[in-house]
């Protein structure tokens, strides 16, 4: 979503959204993926997830209106500090 390049699943971070008020909508990361609706796949560094902000591309991944809360997606990046996908450490 961010980079746009493949990968294969079991690589990547699986998204999805979830209605958090009338009309507002949160993305959570789903690693069970069982969280129903449209997913949308991301990898687990910094820079992917900065270009996906960049581009605004949750909402259009996600095909949802508005601007969605993506607090819980970047925590969750910054928690896990996963080597990019270069294999360098993210800072």
């Amino acid at each position: 979503m961010g980079c746009r390049k493949r990968e294969l699943a079991v690589d990547l971070l699986r998204l999805a959204a979830v209605l958090d008020g009338p009309g507002h909508y949160a993305v959570t990361v789903d690693s069970a993926g069982s969280l129903p609706g449209r997913g949308a796949w991301l990898h687990p560094d910094r820079q992917c997830l900065e270009a996906a902000i960049r581009r605004r591309a949750f909402a259009r991944a996600l095909r949802i209106t508005g601007s969605p809360e993506i607090s819980a997606v970047v925590e969750y990046v910054e928690a896990i500090r996963a080597p990019d996908r270069h294999g360098l450490e993210n800072r």
